[in-house]
């Protein structure tokens, strides 16, 4: 008996909630769509026994028709260019939104026109979700140029936008910041060196010159009205590169001790290369020395016998993260052999362009004597000529007075 008496009621139960469901749409409550991706909106709903659905609309958060259409008649759609509807289930309604963005955020209402019962609606509510995107870490030479990016999908909520400096040691210092309405902000220690775009979607931090105590992490926090605060972070390694040099010394007879040296960031890593032959005496010794400057200073040593310089090529290899290859410095006699004969042959080559040009000066001077010389002989003809015939002019300019003078007839 009592176990009739409660299938009975179960009965009486389910019926209850079968009549409550039937006519009402159904709709998920809150959703949250990622900005620039597509989405769906869904809602159903559950008709009276009778009813048929005649047609469904959907209403936009501007409360203006976003679509409709007739259930069965493709045609029949109708919309704005941003949506497009979905296949689905019997008596249930989809739609996609292309492409999220800002303006899509608010709530939706689905409406079904049913016969003969009439409209039955629901609501769904949308917020628009972005994540703060940076780029992969990055490595930059001491002395030049760094840039670090991040980026958020929703700067019409952010209020401002911050950058933060951790060291290595765990250290953190604000770095700078740009809020709405305002140009950026650069924090004392770092001004003068850095700067920051004014875009509240793409942030760019830009560190010029990188200094080695600008290696660490760096973090780009949007605060946003809504949403909070949205962080991202992105690593600095900062490299001072190499420059090798390369030395030697006689420690005892036929004995060379050879030192190649480099002081970088991070530490190098020296090799030895020797040409043809391997008359070595042992392998290299590398010694590694902190500098306070945050360098590391590198001494790989190597003894080798004295002949050896002088029949082969020795070169010192450094290889470093910041180089694309090592950097080799050879150390022989060979090429002090080489490059005393260079200078020597162009010290010779110099002398004998100094003689030319000698012997070419001493001829334009004797052609500049041999023209004077000309000039004083067509001097002295000219000089004679105009003598004599002044002297001649004198002269008859005498005997004509002589002749007037005795009454001489001419």
């Amino acid at each position: 008996m009592k176990k009739t008496m409660r299938k009975g009621l179960q009965v009486c139960l389910l019926l209850l909630m079968v009549g409550r469901l039937q006519g009402r749409v159904t709709a998920p409550e809150r959703l949250e769509a990622p900005v620039d991706k597509p989405f769906t909106l869904t809602c159903s709903v559950s008709r009276d026994r009778g009813e048929s659905l005649r047609q469904v609309r959907w209403i936009d958060v501007q409360n203006q028709t976003l679509l409709t259409y007739q259930p069965g008649q493709r045609d029949s759609v109708s919309g704005q260019q941003h949506v497009e509807l979905a296949s689905s289930p019997k008596d249930t309604s989809a739609i996609i939104i292309r492409r999220v963005s800002f303006r899509d955020e608010g709530c939706y209402t689905c409406i079904f026109d049913m016969h003969p019962s009439g409209s039955k609606q629901g609501h769904t509510c949308l917020t628009v979700t972005a994540q703060v995107t940076v780029e992969s870490n990055k490595t930059a030479v001491s002395g030049k140029k760094a840039s670090l990016s991040c980026s958020y999908g929703l700067p019409e909520k952010v209020q401002q936008i911050s950058w933060k400096h951790t060291s290595a040691q765990g250290v953190s210092t604000d770095v700078a910041s740009y809020a709405k309405r305002s140009d950026p902000m650069i924090e004392p220690p770092y001004q003068g060196r850095v700067w920051l775009s004014p875009s509240l979607s793409n942030s760019q931090l830009t560190i010029q010159p990188v200094a080695i105590e600008d290696e660490g992490c760096y973090t780009c926090l949007y605060t946003t009205h809504t949403e909070g605060q949205k962080s991202s972070t992105v690593c600095l390694a900062t490299y001072v590169l190499p420059k090798p040099q390369v030395s030697y010394k006689t420690t005892s007879p036929g004995v060379i001790e050879a030192n190649c040296t480099s002081v970088s960031r991070p530490p190098a890593e020296i090799v030895w290369n020797v040409e043809r032959d391997n008359r070595t005496m042992g392998p290299p010794v590398t010694t590694h020395i902190p500098q306070g400057d945050g360098t590391t200073l590198v001494i790989s040593t190597l003894t080798v016998q004295s002949g050896l310089l002088k029949d082969v090529s020795v070169k010192c290899l450094v290889h470093h993260k910041g180089l694309e290859s090592p950097i080799g410095v050879s150390m022989n006699t060979k090429i002090g052999t080489a490059l005393t004969i260079l200078i020597s042959v162009t010290t010779v080559a110099a002398l004998l362009v100094m003689s030319l040009c000698f012997c070419l000066w001493k001829c334009f001077l004797r052609k500049e004597d041999q023209e004077e010389e000309n000039k004083l002989h067509l001097y002295t003809t000219l000089t004679g000529h105009f003598k004599a015939c002044v002297c001649h002019l004198i002269s008859k300019a005498a005997d004509h007075e002589e002749a007037e003078l005795f009454n001489i007839p001419r």
